[in-house]
């Protein structure tokens, strides 16, 4: 366990040291200098004490530092990369970028007490949403007002839930799994023809649940839904408790495949070959393609005769020059299987509106597809 220390100044005693857990989701190492901080704390000194390495410890108010937090984004704003033509070293100068502002951002820090409480000015109440994130308290904790900040709003995406029309239900997410808020994906699987006789499928990389759900709607008696994320497979049994699916779902894992063979197997991999930087981030980034590669490799194993395997993928790695235009119709092919049928279909996303956004180009030109695979005979 990383512990965390730092000494504070009172007017009415002498300075006092004090020390408590460090706590990451993303793992960053704990900070070794630590500064008090407060409503007196200029943004331009924050800004350059955080820049330089030092964290400051928040004694404010609880919406001072959110204000900080802001002032402290809009400085690193400032610094604008050089535009460069190369899709890809566009992608890796925008994931420096991204991950200098967290950096930076993520060394304003609060203290959550014994119980989670949040002992500032104007804090919002955040027991329930830690215990959610975190589970059970364990003594007085330091954290990244970044990081709390993220488990207040995915206690508040987990209480309100994401509409999903074709359910006619919402899916709750819980903290660290990806929510199902690009819904192009979700109608491909509710409109590509299932293949003649389904009775079992497996849904693999099942995050939420949604896909396995979408599945049993479409009458599929028996489905295995798969997850490597310990916090996903919490998340999906929720969800298939909420929906009332517990007889044609069951939730497995954490594994990739399941054990036993599927006329239709499902998997949604992360679409972009990077390294995550985070447990949400693996919704997103599968470093070279290694449960896209899995999948593909053990799926002629796991197919009933006339199964198919669905692969829900966008083309956004190829357009930022991640992967190659061929690369992908090799992959299959080396897998021994062939596509059948590909099915495409536009993001409506808000990101590929954002004509700010670095990556607008290849966001807005992006194409999703289901490709329908099966064994070469």
């Amino acid at each position: 366990m990383s512990t965390v220390s730092w000494t504070e100044n009172h007017t009415d005693a002498a300075a006092s040291e004090y020390s408590a857990r460090w706590h990451s989701e993303n793992g960053t190492p704990a900070p070794t200098r630590i500064t008090v901080a407060d409503d007196r704390t200029k943004a331009d000194n924050a800004y350059r004490l955080c820049c330089e390495g030092t964290a400051l410890l928040w004694r404010g108010d609880f919406q001072n530092a959110r204000q900080l937090l802001a002032a402290l984004g809009r400085r690193l704003d400032r610094k604008t990369p050089a535009p460069v033509d190369d899709p890809a070293e566009l992608f890796r100068q925008y994931r420096r970028s991204r991950g200098h502002r967290a950096r930076v951002l993520g060394r304003v820090l609060v203290v959550l007490e014994d119980d989670y409480s949040l002992a500032l000015r104007r804090a919002p109440e955040v027991r329930l949403a830690c215990r959610e994130a975190y589970g059970p308290a364990q003594g007085t904790t330091v954290v990244a007002l970044t990081e709390l900040l993220g488990v207040i709003g995915a206690h508040q995406w987990r209480r309100q839930g994401v509409a999903i029309p074709y359910l006619d239900a919402s899916i709750h997410p819980h903290y660290g799994v990806f929510s199902p808020v690009r819904g192009e994906y979700i109608d491909l699987v509710a409109s590509a023809p299932l293949p003649p006789r389904t009775r079992m499928a497996f849904d693999l990389g099942t995050g939420t649940g949604v896909l396995a759900a979408v599945l049993a709607r479409r009458g599929i008696s028996r489905i295995l839904a798969t997850d490597a994320n310990l916090r996903a497979l919490d998340c999906a049994r929720a969800t298939v408790r909420d929906l009332r699916l517990t007889e044609q779902i069951d939730v497995v894992g954490p594994a990739l495949y399941p054990e036993g063979r599927a006329d239709l197997i499902v998997c949604n991999p992360p679409w972009l070959p990077a390294r995550p930087t985070s447990d949400l981030e693996q919704g997103v980034y599968d470093p070279d393609s290694a449960m896209l590669r899995e999948f593909l490799t053990g799926l002629p194993a796991h197919l009933e005769a006339g199964g198919e395997g669905w692969l829900i993928v966008s083309d956004l790695a190829e357009r930022l020059g991640l992967r190659g235009p061929d690369e992908l119709p090799a992959l299959i092919e080396s897998a021994g299987l062939r596509v059948i049928d590909k099915l495409d279909t536009n993001p409506r996303h808000r990101r590929a509106k954002e004509t700010s956004d670095p990556l607008h180009a290849a966001r807005s030109a992006e194409v999703t597809s289901l490709w329908r695979l099966v064994r070469h005979q």
